[in-house]
């Protein structure tokens, strides 16, 4: 009789998966070599903040009650959990009050009778795994609707192909049909916090089919690697393992793998274009984090002076955008939803758009774009932000 060997691990989450299939190297120290790492900023903060709305959210559902959300409460829980993480950075914290700000108001009233279910574990059998995860909030919209919300404080919005092609939000509405079998419509919501925007989708059962199959193929593959090559991506900066890879750090040294000698070579040109921009985005992350410790040397003394540069902060103004006036103009000048608006946009800053109204300078005249320019402008709110200022010393 032939014994199958058993899996040497069944139980799947949509990270242990994504990390596999982003970098291989990372889920094998992650996940295999079990090794410990500090995880960076952003993941901790986002951390941070989804404690504070996880426990807004609960304690409303638990005392039964209908009503807005107390900002004082907010900031209270906002304080321990930022406490808990051990962070640091009055910059920092404030991106976090103006965070929580913007939910308590955007948010309105909350009926405790609306809200399903906060931080929902799931077990979801995919062939012979088992994936576990975590949704962070589910909502009641009628009697045959419910709305899977995702808090994300990513600092640039998804694509819309993002979103329509989202692993994670496929096997949540999976897992949710399941808790909830009278629920015929799901929405699926990522609510991006920083932006105040809600990215919003749904999946078809052929979309749903091909996510599970597709989980299933990813699973097997992570018990059959023998290989795990480290694979350069947007995320490496942020990775919890980023001293141990050998990729980032050949990275961090300009170091090219391939050079394309023939430039007619349209396919080497392509390949060498992708590796550029991979080390680009490496290398201006490391930037911003060196950049970072002497900003908040800075914040003690004029300047610095070190390795023959001088160092200074000073002052700039920058607008931010508010979102309803920003899309409704654009949408009315393009011609285009707000969905297409915010999938051109992906962030709603600046150079987002600026870039976007230099594109409909090819469709529409140039005083029209002018104008839309100084209307956009007009709604934005002035604000001062400090900037790091070097200069080599003569």
């Amino acid at each position: 009789m032939t014994t199958v060997a058993p899996f040497k691990n069944q139980h799947l989450s949509y990270s242990r998966l994504s990390r596999f299939e982003t970098c291989p190297l990372s889920y094998r120290l992650h996940y295999i070599e079990k090794q410990q790492a500090e995880p960076g900023l952003p993941l901790r903060f986002g951390k941070t903040i989804h404690a504070v709305l996880e426990r807004l959210i609960k304690e409303v559902v638990d005392d039964e009650r209908t009503g807005t959300l107390s900002e004082e409460r907010a900031i209270e829980l906002y304080r321990e959990a930022w406490g808990a993480e051990r962070l640091t950075g009055m910059d920092v914290f404030a991106e976090g009050l103006a965070i929580l700000r913007r939910f308590i108001a955007e948010q309105g009233v909350v009926d405790h009778r609306d809200v399903l279910a906060v931080e929902k574990e799931f077990r979801l059998p995919v062939g012979p795994f088992e994936v576990l995860g975590f949704i962070d909030r589910v909502d009641w919209i009628d009697d045959e609707t419910v709305e899977v919300i995702d808090y994300k404080t990513n600092h640039q919005l998804f694509t819309r192909d993002e979103v329509d092609t989202s692993l994670q939000m496929s096997l949540y509405e999976v897992a949710v049909r399941r808790l909830w079998p009278w629920a015929k419509k799901v929405k699926l919501t990522f609510w991006m916090l920083r932006h105040g925007v809600r990215q919003v989708t749904t999946r078809t059962e052929e979309q749903l089919a091909d996510a599970l199959a597709y989980v299933e193929t990813l699973g097997r593959q992570t018990e059959t690697a023998t290989a795990y090559p480290a694979r350069l991506n947007t995320n490496c900066s942020y990775c919890d393992h980023r001293k141990q890879c050998p990729a980032y750090a050949d990275a961090l040294k300009g170091k090219r793998e391939f050079i394309v000698e023939d430039l007619a070579d349209l396919e080497g040109v392509a390949r060498e274009r992708e590796e550029v921009a991979r080390l680009a985005k490496a290398l201006y992350a490391r930037k911003e984090e060196l950049e970072d410790i002497l900003k908040a040397q800075l914040k003690e003394r004029d300047e610095l002076v070190l390795g023959g540069v001088r160092y200074r902060m000073f002052a700039t103004t920058s607008l931010d955008y508010p979102l309803e006036p920003t899309l409704t103009l654009l949408a009315d000048a393009t011609g285009l939803s707000r969905d297409e608006v915010l999938g051109k946009l992906g962030a709603i800053d600046k150079k987002a758009l600026d870039a976007l109204l230099k594109s409909l300078g090819k469709k529409l005249d140039k005083p029209r774009v002018s104008l839309l320019k100084a209307e956009i402008e007009a709604h934005a709110d002035k604000r001062m932000s400090p900037r790091l200022w070097a200069k080599e010393v003569a």
